[in-house]
């Protein structure tokens, strides 16, 4: 066997997968500044907006596009999955935050599954991991 057929994917999407872990950790940090921020200023907690769009649709966009080039051409099947279902459970605790302090903690474990799905993929597509020295 040789060492392309070892290999479980070209990756050829790395910098989507580094611009979601990038778009998930920023996100995180926003959504874990802007209250302490708030609560030393006149900003108020619901006002986390630039020009009255909120950075939550900014955040949706860059993780759904990264998402998208890294699982498109993507062979395995479970890790497409987590992939989706983290941006799913993302992006619908995002819009639903305000609604429910559950969904502000579902956005936190989706953001952090993006990050962690991401890596894998980045760890999981090194080609030197499955071919022989």
């Amino acid at each position: 066997m040789n060492s392309k057929s070892k290999q479980h994917s070209a990756h050829s999407h790395g910098k989507a997968d580094y611009i979601g872990i990038f778009g998930s950790v920023l996100c995180l940090v926003h959504c874990l500044v802007t209250p302490v921020i708030a609560l030393g200023s006149t900003f108020t907690i619901h006002q986390h907006s630039a020009g009255g769009l909120s950075f939550d649709y900014f955040f949706i966009l860059i993780n759904g596009i990264a998402v998208y080039y890294a699982t498109r051409e993507h062979q395995v099947v479970l890790l497409r999955l987590v992939l989706w279902g983290s941006f799913a459970l993302f992006t619908v605790s995002l819009l639903l935050e305000t609604y429910n302090p559950v969904f502000q903690f579902l956005g936190y474990i989706g953001s952090a599954l993006l990050i962690l799905g991401h890596g894998y993929n980045l760890f999981y597509c090194r080609p030197w991991i499955w071919s022989k020295n």
